[in-house]
């Protein structure tokens, strides 16, 4: 075997190597572009309106979904008024952006429907432009069955969050409930909070005693804020309007 055969075979198998290597970089090199170019930046969307934040994301690759809406007294209405995942969050193209879109001010007025059949309480409230929340029933002897005992929020309610009312409906008395939703208890002395808590079979928590600040004296033309009496409820678990059920807890905090 020659010297310039052993040296010719080097050379080919050095120029292989130098290929083998050029292209196993060039797959690294495509792989990372397949990658990162599949990953995008989620844009802040916060006070957009909803066309804009869609042709905003549809130009990304990203998909918009309005999940929520909200009255706000600070963003107008048809614009954004929270969004998930945060802005500069990456993603890859596909992801769905989930927005909530403002309603503006409260204007629509809370109707009555306590003491209305449910089917009339619902058409009641789309007809005033609200969606129909949760609907629980309660066993009550002394009320038609289907007919709306509470809701929440509470009639002509103001400064309301969404446009949702929950319904409390009588059901036979006979039937096991299957739940109820919370009503407002801010103010509502401890004892009668807790009496019609267990009337629905409902228990609760020890109190939690709070010491609470006592409001200024009115001045001028303005009625001076009565300060919370003591055993007054101030705060509640779960929240009012929220559907809980037989083996719910509530905890209420209440003044000292």
């Amino acid at each position: 075997m020659s010297i310039r055969w052993i040296a010719g075979f080097f050379r080919v198998a050095s120029l292989l190597m130098v290929l083998v290597a050029v292209a196993l970089l060039a797959a690294i090199i495509t792989m990372h572009f397949a990658i990162h170019g599949a990953e995008v930046q989620v844009p802040a969307l916060k006070s957009m309106t909803v066309a804009d934040a869609r042709r905003e994301t549809t130009g990304l690759g990203l998909d918009l979904d309005v999940d929520n809406r909200y009255y706000s007294g600070e963003v107008a209405p048809g614009h954004i008024l929270t969004q998930s995942p945060a802005p500069g969050t990456i993603v890859r193209r596909g992801w769905t952006v989930r927005v909530s879109e403002s309603l503006g001010p409260q204007k629509v007025d809370v109707p009555n429907t306590i003491g209305d059949d449910e089917r009339l309480a619902e058409l009641e409230l789309r007809r005033a432009g609200l969606e129909v929340g949760t609907v629980a029933q309660l066993p009550d002897a002394g009320a038609t069955e289907g007919t709306v005992l509470a809701q929440d929020p509470p009639p002509h309610a103001q400064d309301i969050e969404k446009p949702a009312v929950s319904l409390l409906v009588a059901a036979q008395a006979d039937q096991t409930p299957d739940g109820w939703v919370m009503p407002n208890f801010g103010g509502w002395n401890l004892s009668t909070a807790q009496a019609a808590l267990t009337r629905v079979g409902i228990k609760t928590a020890p109190p939690d005693f709070v010491n609470v600040a006592i409001p200024p004296v009115g001045t001028g033309s303005a009625a001076p804020i009565q300060p919370l009496k003591p055993d007054s409820v101030v705060a509640q678990e779960p929240e009012a309007g929220m559907h809980v059920d037989q083996n719910a807890i509530v905890h209420l905090a209440v003044a000292k």
